[in-house]
């Protein structure tokens, strides 16, 4: 069996867990498992939207998408044939059409860059989403706080990252970030200033928990599973994801339990396939390097 072959069926039986709980569920659960699903929505049609830029059958890439980012009108966009077509029966069939609405005209889809595409509809989602859990009241509002800015936390560190070297200017790299998160809006004020690598960690070791957090850390290094010689700092986000999603089950009566509960399940299967691969590759001293649950 190959890793990927392990990967895929893990997420399956993932996916049908979930999907029993949706099945099973009433509102206000219900929504808040419904928001869940649309971080993968958003992944699946700019998936779509590239193909359908690069003008390849977007039949075919129905299958590279995510289970839980199916929605009922997905195989529609199949039909768009361009990206203003695409653009409209996004807007009239799907969850994410409010975000298209507010972030988006069908001429972008044209001319921005993809990334800045996704980006910019994971900024209005993770808002939205934090402001429907607010509404839930505490706990699920602060369980899902802290879960949700450190979110927003790291999509600011990588967009900012992965700028470097891109048309993308400085004005428009601080649009991308989300308006909340511990690093909201001092912090993004001046990430929205850097230049290097180096000065994006003389920004973040100005705040404890990332000073911790960088201690030890490559900042050149690509993720290799936490626990390794060489971390990078895409393990140390998740080590503290799965510290938050672990913390979350130490109240009781809220539903960030759900969240955190597939958040740890899917770094579960990275952990599954990282071993998978360090057997396959006859590297079994790289077997332990992984972000450990418990």
């Amino acid at each position: 069996m190959s890793t990927s072959t392990l990967s895929a069926r893990c997420t399956d039986a993932l996916v049908q867990e979930f999907q029993f709980l949706q099945q099973n569920s009433a509102e206000p659960i219900s929504k808040f498992l419904d928001y869940i699903t649309y971080g993968y929505m958003i992944d699946n049609v700019i998936l779509l939207i590239t193909g359908t830029l690069h003008e390849r059958d977007t039949h075919d890439l129905l299958d590279k998408c995510h289970p839980l980012g199916f929605f009922d009108t997905m195989p529609a966009l199949c039909v768009a044939t361009t990206v203003q077509e695409l653009y409209n029966t996004v807007m009239v069939d799907s969850p994410l059409a409010g975000y298209f609405r507010e972030c988006l005209s069908a001429e972008d889809l044209n001319e921005l860059n993809i990334e800045i595409i996704r980006n910019t509809l994971y900024k209005a989602y993770l808002e939205d989403f934090n402001r429907y859990c607010e509404t839930l009241g505490d706990p699920t509002a602060s369980v899902m706080g802290e879960v949700l800015k450190f979110e927003a936390d790291r999509r600011t560190v990588n967009i900012t990252i992965n700028s470097f070297g891109t048309e993308l200017s400085k004005e428009e790299r601080a649009k991308l970030y989300p308006r909340l998160g511990n690093m909201y809006p001092e912090a993004q004020t001046k990430l929205a200033r850097v230049d290097d690598m180096d000065q994006v960690k003389a920004v973040l070791e100005q705040y404890s928990e990332y000073r911790m957090m960088l201690a030890g850390v490559n900042l050149n290094a690509s993720s290799g599973g936490a626990g390794g010689n060489d971390l990078s700092l895409e393990d140390r986000f998740f080590a503290r994801e799965v510290q938050l999603n672990k913390e979350s089950f130490e109240q009781q009566f809220h539903y960030g339990v759900f969240y955190s509960w597939l958040r740890l399940k899917e770094q579960e299967i990275r952990n599954i396939v990282w071993i998978a691969e360090c057997i396959s590759q006859q590297q079994k001293d790289k077997v332990g390097n992984y972000t450990a649950i418990y």
